[in-house]
């Protein structure tokens, strides 16, 4: 299928969806995905990378127009859209989109900076993410890239696409303007993937996010561009999806919603996707193995997925993207959160003895895709036992239902990292209700996002 104008023909289609056009399933699911991107947002932002990203926009001295979260200062959109994205992505626990990426980072913290900044209400914060979601995931259908095909880090190639459209509905660009913002914004697209496991990365979802706001704010500007980036020869297409992509796809924009069909996944794990199968499996061993008993070796079948095959993680930050490090701490913890990652867990010296004992194989008949591949984790024990786990489905998974109660534990658990109590729940009743609060009761959400009680 050829347009004589893609981009222009995208940007009809963006630019057409209202509030009004979303239906139910679309606005609660978005509101559940805006909620858990909130929540793991405050909770990063304790993290060490956050903190000095924060210093850096403060010390920009910008002026004061979007609150920057649990750091109690504001500064231009851009910089709080940038720390707030890097809050949400450093612990990667965020939502996972079908085909994967993190879609939710790039995109929330540009639709609150900018609704706070414009005097938006709820419903047009809720709007631009659901329009931004579906950008990211419209992009990613019609390429259905292979992983480790993109030269780039996933989100600095799909996420500019989100942050652009979130940040073009609040601004009420036109469809013109935002074929100019799209062509903007595809110039940006970077993040080098021999940055995970350290800081980086986290500044990857956060470099997309400010980059569609300026991008966005700039074409409401006049500043122009590539008026057909995604077809231009050298241009978005051709760059990074050049062996495939169905433009029919990307038309089918908002037909239906793709953060409702076929959903995201929901984490439960703060860690790389893929591990959240060995996690699953390695639980599943330690919930069998016998009191008293003591492993003398792990073996971990997988496919081919060569950057999750780190034996001895450098940092605990490092370990969420490890293999090895994943399945040694839920054998020998039982459980996988935000202090499994920490350098003093790395260390200890069970961690390092047991992560001696694993050995990693690749299983090439496996496929590397997420939605259809699978692990299995085998624990031998000094006993002569063996243990043998399988995971197909990591709990959260695409299309599989989500416990309302669990969920909403996750939210509460990572909002009161840095919120009271009552400030927690305050933030949860306002999020639920979001497309119903006006410009003023924005600010008063943004504000306590922002002013954490227990620094």
């Amino acid at each position: 299928m050829t347009v004589e104008n893609l981009t222009l023909a995208v940007a009809k289609r963006v630019c057409a969806v209202d509030f009004k056009d979303l239906d139910s399933d679309t606005r609660t699911m978005t509101k559940q995905l805006i909620a858990d991107g909130v929540a793991v947002a405050i909770a990063g932002s304790l993290e060490e990378p956050p903190r000095i990203l924060a210093q850096y926009a403060q010390d920009l001295s910008s002026a004061p127009r979007a609150s920057v979260w649990g750091f109690g200062f504001k500064t231009h959109p851009a910089q709080a859209a940038f720390v707030n994205a890097a809050s949400m992505h450093v612990l990667d626990f965020e939502p996972m989109s079908n085909p994967p990426t993190h879609a939710v980072s790039p995109t929330v913290p540009v639709a609150f900076a900018l609704a706070e900044h414009l005097h938006a209400n709820g419903a047009q914060i809720l709007t631009a993410c659901a329009k931004g979601f579906e950008m990211q995931g419209r992009v990613l259908i019609a390429a259905d890239p292979k992983r480790g095909s993109l030269p780039f880090h996933t989100p600095g190639v799909i996420g500019v696409m989100g942050s652009t459209v979130a940040a073009a509905h609040l601004l009420g660009l036109a469809a013109l303007p935002l074929s100019h913002a799209l062509g903007i914004a595809t110039s940006r697209c970077s993040g080098l993937s021999a940055n995970t496991g350290s800081m980086v990365k986290c500044t990857h979802c956060g470099q997309v996010a400010a980059a569609g706001l300026e991008a966005a704010t700039l074409a409401a500007k006049g500043f122009s561009a590539n008026p057909d980036i995604f077809s231009a020869a050298h241009g978005y297409i051709a760059t990074f999806f050049k062996d495939h992509f169905n433009e029919a796809l990307l038309l089918d924009y908002a037909n239906p919603h793709r953060c409702v069909d076929p959903g995201m996944a929901i984490k439960f794990y703060p860690s790389k996707y893929p591990t959240h199968f060995v996690i699953a499996a390695a639980l599943e061993a330690h919930e069998r193995r016998k009191a008293g008993s003591k492993i003398t070796a792990i073996r971990i079948i997988t496919p081919e997925i060569t950057d999750a095959n780190r034996p001895q993680p450098r940092l605990g930050l490092e370990g969420k993207f490890s293999f090895q490090y994943v399945a040694a701490a839920a054998l020998l913890d039982g459980v996988i959160d935000i202090r499994t990652f920490t350098d003093e867990r790395r260390f200890k010296p069970d961690m390092v003895d047991l992560l001696s004992k694993i050995k990693l194989e690749y299983d090439v008949s496996i496929p590397k895709d997420t939605r259809r591949m699978h692990v299995v984790v085998e624990v031998s024990l000094d006993n002569g036992e063996q243990i043998r786990c399988v995971c197909r489905k990591p709990p959260g998974t695409w299309g599989e239902p989500i416990p309302a109660a669990l969920h909403q534990n996750k939210i509460l658990d990572c909002l009161q990292l840095r919120l009271s109590a009552n400030n927690a729940s305050e933030v949860m009743d306002r999020l639920d209700q979001l497309e119903t609060l006006d410009a003023n009761e924005v600010v008063q959400l943004s504000a306590l996002l922002s002013n954490s009680s227990m620094d």
